[in-house]
C-alpha cells in the first residue's frame, strides 16, 4: 500500500452516484435485483483506489456480487458509505467483503420499508395530488409540473443522501433508522394524509343512481338523496375504505383492486345501481 493516503475524488464520486441514479435497476431480475446495478456504480472507485492491481480490483470487487435489493432513492445512502467503507479498506482499516456485505445487508431492510413508505406511499401521492388540481379541464401543466419537480427532487435528493453516507459513513443511516429519522417520518406521513384525503374528497365521488318508482312511474324513493341528507359521501367512504381493506388486510395487489373496481361498476351499470351517463 502507497505511504500516501487514499482518496476517492470528487469526480469519481460523482460518476459513481450517477451510475446509481441512472442504473440501479440495470439487469433487474428476481434473483439479482438491484446487484449489478450496485456493482457497477461501485467499480469507478475500486479502479481509482486500486489503480494497476487488477488482482485486488478483482477480489475486492466480488463483495458487491451478493444480493441486494432496497428503496432505490434512499438507498443511495448505503451506497454513498459504502464508498468511505472502501476507502477505510484501502486505507488499511480493518474492513474486509464480510464486513462490507454485514452492513448491506443490515441495512437494505429497513431503507426499503422506510424509503417505500416515505417516497411511494406520502411523497409521490402529495406531488400527484398537486399536479391533479393543476390539471383542471385537461390542461397539461400538471402533468409538466410533476415531471419537473419528481426528476429535480429524485436527482438531487439521492445525490445529497449519497455524498451524505460517504460523508459520515454507516452513521449517515442512524438518522434514518433512529429517533429523530423516526420523528421526521411521522410528521410527513401525517402532512401526506391530509393531501391524500384532500385528493380523495376532491377526485372521488361514488354515487348511485337507484331509484324506486310506483306503478305511476313516480318516483317514491330517490336512495341518492336518501344518503346524502344522512351522509354525504358516504359512498364514496365506503368504496375507499373497501379499497383500503382489500390492499392492505388481504394484501390484493392494485391492479386487482382496480380490475375489481371495474367488475363491481359493470355489474352495478347492469342492475341500474350506477348510472355513467352514457347515451346510446
Amino acid at each position: 500500500m502507497d505511504a500516501e493516503k487514499r482518496k476517492i475524488s470528487h469526480k469519481t464520486l460523482s460518476k459513481s452516484f450517477n451510475i446509481w441514479f441512472w442504473g440501479a435497476l440495470t439487469c433487474f431480475s428476481q434473483e439479482h435485483m438491484q446487484t449489478f446495478g450496485y456493482l457497477c456504480s461501485m467499480l469507478p472507485i475500486i479502479k481509482e483506489l486500486y489503480p494497476n492491481d487488477n488482482e485486488t480490483q478483482t477480489n475486492n470487487i466480488k463483495a458487491y456480487t451478493a444480493f441486494f435489493n432496497t428503496n432505490p432513492m434512499l438507498g443511495s445512502v448505503i451506497v454513498g458509505a459504502t464508498a468511505s467503507l472502501e476507502e477505510a479498506r484501502a486505507n488499511g482499516e480493518n474492513i474486509d467483503s464480510q464486513t462490507i456485505n454485514d452492513m448491506r445487508a443490515g441495512l437494505m431492510g429497513p431503507i426499503a420499508g422506510i424509503g417505500d413508505s416515505l417516497i411511494d406511499g406520502t411523497l409521490i401521492p402529495i406531488l400527484l395530488g398537486i399536479a391533479l388540481g393543476m390539471s383542471r379541464n385537461g390542461s397539461p401543466v400538471g402533468a409538466i409540473f410533476y415531471i419537473i419537480v419528481w426528476d429535480i427532487i429524485a436527482y438531487f435528493g439521492q445525490r445529497f443522501l449519497y455524498f451524505r453516507g460517504y460523508k459520515l459513513g454507516d452513521k449517515a443511516v442512524g438518522f434514518l433508522v433512529g429517533k429523530q429519522g423516526k420523528a421526521v417520518r411521522r410528521a410527513i406521513s401525517i402532512v401526506g394524509g391530509m393531501v391524500v384525503g384532500g385528493v380523495l374528497a376532491t377526485w372521488v365521488n361514488v354515487t348511485t343512481s337507484l331509484q324506486l318508482k310506483d306503478n305511476t312511474d313516480h318516483v317514491f324513493l330517490d336512495l341518492q338523496k336518501q344518503l346524502d341528507g344522512i351522509f354525504p359521501g358516504i359512498l364514496t367512504v365506503i368504496v375507499t375504505l373497501f379499497c383500503w381493506w382489500l390492499m392492505s388486510k388481504k394484501h390484493v395487489s392494485a391492479i386487482w383492486t382496480m380490475i375489481i373496481l371495474i367488475g363491481v361498476a359493470f355489474v352495478g351499470v347492469v342492475l341500474g345501481v350506477f348510472n355513467p351517463g352514457l347515451k346510446y
